[in-house]
């Protein structure tokens, strides 16, 4: 718990046998519980899940038989965690590209009752110029651009950030019924808040490029 608030995090993860593992064991401690949503990988990511599982109990894995997309990914991973009585939803992807030491920057505005949802922005850290790859960061400007008008959301940037939080009780302004399968779930998701005039903020999260490699 943070704040006596309880924090759940969905890791969604597909074909992430180089990197899950430090994903989940890096996870910080004040993590109530993880929700890891393997998508139909086709190597060893789902062993490996359950090894680490073995060692924490606050692991929960979701396997889907096949590939059905991040975004429908993130949805499952949402349900289930609403079902475990997580009052702030994260989303931390198996891939290790969002920093753990960003998590509790990511979740206090909700627990401070400043947003409803929180996403990341590493366009305005320092390092992005260093870290980020330059065609990224052009594209990214243009996405966010886009993104403005398209949600309705004009203050926010970085759309394709997935390091995110909810608050529990505006899921029930999403649409699962019909969620965005792939990364176009960001504009999605946003889209819907909006239409419920949800409050939504930035926060600079560390732009974070290694071993993975980005779809």
């Amino acid at each position: 718990m943070l704040s006596n608030k309880k924090i759940a995090v969905v890791v969604p993860a597909y074909n992430e046998e180089n990197l899950i593992e430090k994903t989940l064991s890096t996870m910080p401690s004040f993590v109530d519980t993880i929700i890891v949503v393997n998508d139909g990988s086709s190597d060893n990511t789902g062993p490996l899940i359950d090894q680490v599982a073995q060692n924490d109990p606050r692991i929960y894995h979701l396997h889907n038989q096949q590939n059905i997309g991040l975004g429908e990914s993130i949805m499952k991973g949402y349900k289930k965690a609403h079902e475990l009585k997580g009052g702030i939803i994260a989303v931390m992807a198996g891939d290790a590209q969002m920093d753990p030491d960003d998590l509790e920057r990511v979740v206090n505005p909700i627990i401070e009752g400043k947003a409803l949802y929180v996403k990341g922005n590493r366009l305005l850290t320092p390092e992005v110029f260093q870290t980020m790859p330059k065609y990224r960061y052009f594209g990214n400007s243009i996405l966010t651009f886009l993104t403005k008008f398209a949600t309705g959301y004009f203050h926010l940037m970085d759309p394709q950030c997935g390091y995110t939080a909810i608050k529990s009780s505006a899921l029930k302004y999403l649409n699962f019924d019909k969620p965005h399968k792939g990364y176009g779930y960001n504009a999605h998701l946003l889209f819907h808040l909006n239409l419920h005039n949800a409050k939504v903020i930035d926060v600079d999260v560390k732009p974070v490029y290694g071993e993975a490699i980005s779809g």
